[in-house]
């Protein structure tokens, strides 16, 4: 049997393995996508974004975050969750048919009726696959989540790119939400030993409620919170601007999931053992090793984007995105940041103050909201620097909650924290002073990417970066079983 420690070192090297393959797929449709059409189809595709979130949220209505933070959940709990999200998908997707044409009246686009009928079909298929993916969560499946999620991803990004090279503009990304979604569930359930059975019994609903409630509050707060400047830009500026700050935001979640799709996989399992040992001293130091894990992750990547930014865009999408390189250098401040929020979430989670992680992110939302207004009249490269900025400090109150939890100090998590933020600044700053020279921008991008992750690992080795050495020793460790 596997350890805690072995299940949470194998759990983030899937968890890599999957975030790694799943960002380079990513990487590759994106560029083809972003090259085949234009702002204004990733506009229209942006402005439905907030409801399809919403709608996905509401169909899993935090049961299946319930499940996962159970010790021991029972087939009859996995079962109830099941049915469960299918009736409240099909509710949920005649509303939103019905009000396909209020959208589009709201954003003046009469596109939109008929696309988001298409693209709301996504989170109704999606909906047979919501239990299984706690199970493999629960049983942290990692390897099997990253076959399914590889599997999904190439399917579906096919299927868009030949789209879009056929002309089919926006319909393509609405395609590739239901290829996708289809693929994960059956994939999902040909990985899992557990089957739905046809019984109706909601039992474990109404045991659950109080919590999952508020895991859906929490939920559908983060969505609006991922999708609030994309649905205000949409309704103030149009689908072009909105377009660009889609493509922005797009690049920007996909480099900080990355790091933070990996430390979900594990964290709220792990923390969930920990706080079951009854050991406050082991919780603090599991979560501090997963803050530097994040860190030393998230800053190099994050910065790193932001560095390149202007040139990645250009080569990767051409010229006429070039107005989303400054949107996408301001989130990648705040990106860095995003990991250590999984973190938070899973940590007051796994307390079960799911009602603590509610209030956080809705006074998160409220105040992010009346800073963005308040910059307003600066225009929209204002509106998203504050976004970013506020995102970083409310951090501190992410922490405080964390402190009254478990104990850990805001000390030690700057301790954790600062020396990766600050090598991986000076990093891109002596980059970009020895890049200056180079004019060509296809090789001015490989090299500030060559030498910026040279001298980042440098560091790490000369400071004798514990992180590095473990990662390293782990890698080496699968390489020699192998042979």
């Amino acid at each position: 049997m596997e350890n805690l420690k072995e299940k949470t070192t194998k759990g983030l090297f899937w968890g890599a393995m999957n975030s790694g393959a799943t960002q380079l797929l990513n990487l590759a449709i994106g560029i083809l996508l972003g090259r085949l059409l234009s702002p204004g189809d990733w506009g229209l595709v942006g402005m439905l974004a907030i409801f399809s979130a919403i709608a996905g949220n509401l169909q899993s209505s935090g049961f299946s975050t319930a499940i996962v933070n159970m010790k021991q959940p029972r087939s009859t709990d996995y079962n109830a969750v099941f049915w469960f999200n299918i009736l409240m998908s099909v509710a949920i997707y005649a509303i939103l048919f019905a009000a396909a044409p209020l959208i589009a009246w709201f954003f003046n686009e009469p596109k939109l009726t008929s696309l988001a009928r298409l693209m709301f079909l996504s989170f109704l298929i999606s909906s047979f696959g919501i239990s299984t993916n706690a199970y493999m969560t629960k049983n942290m499946m990692n390897r099997e989540i990253a076959i399914v999620n590889f599997v999904a991803l190439v399917t579906s990004g096919s299927v868009a790119v030949a789209l879009a090279a056929m002309g089919m503009e926006y319909w393509s990304i609405a395609w590739q939400q239901i290829v996708n979604s289809t693929v994960l569930v059956l994939g999902r359930f040909w990985f899992v030993d557990w089957k739905p059975r046809l019984s109706f019994d909601f039992t474990p609903i109404r045991r659950t409620f109080r919590f999952s409630m508020n895991i859906l509050g929490t939920m559908i707060i983060n969505t609006l919170n991922a999708n609030l400047l994309t649905f205000l830009f949409g309704k103030i500026y149009g689908r072009n601007v909105t377009g660009n700050f889609f493509q922005a935001y797009k690049w920007d979640s996909m480099a900080f999931s990355t790091v933070g799709g990996m430390l979900d996989q594990v964290a709220q399992p792990v923390m969930v053992s920990a706080r079951d040992d009854n050991d406050p001293q082991r919780e603090v130091r599991i979560f501090r090793k997963l803050t530097r894990f994040a860190a030393f992750l998230a800053f190099p990547a994050m910065f790193g984007l932001a560095l390149v930014a202007h040139e990645f865009i250009i080569i990767a999408l051409t010229e006429k995105w070039v107005d989303s390189v400054v949107p996408l250098q301001l989130l990648c401040l705040s990106g860095a940041f995003m990991p250590l929020y999984s973190l938070y979430k899973n940590l007051i989670i796994s307390q079960r103050r799911s009602d603590v992680n509610l209030w956080l992110n809705v006074g998160q939302v409220v105040l992010q909201l009346l800073v963005i207004v308040a910059f307003y009249c600066a225009g929209f490269i204002a509106m998203v620097a504050a976004y970013s900025a506020f995102n970083i400090l409310w951090l501190i109150v992410w922490h405080y909650y964390a402190k009254q939890l478990i104990g850990v100090r805001f000390r030690e998590t700057l301790l954790d924290i600062l020396p990766f933020m600050l090598a991986a600044l000076a990093v891109m700053a002596i980059t970009w002073f020895c890049t200056i020279p180079i004019k060509n921008i296809y090789v001015l991008l490989p090299v500030r990417i060559a030498l910026a992750s040279i001298l980042y690992f440098c560091i790490m080795k000369a400071a004798h970066a514990v992180i590095l050495e473990e990662c390293l020793a782990f890698v080496s460790s699968k390489f020699k079983k192998q042979k």
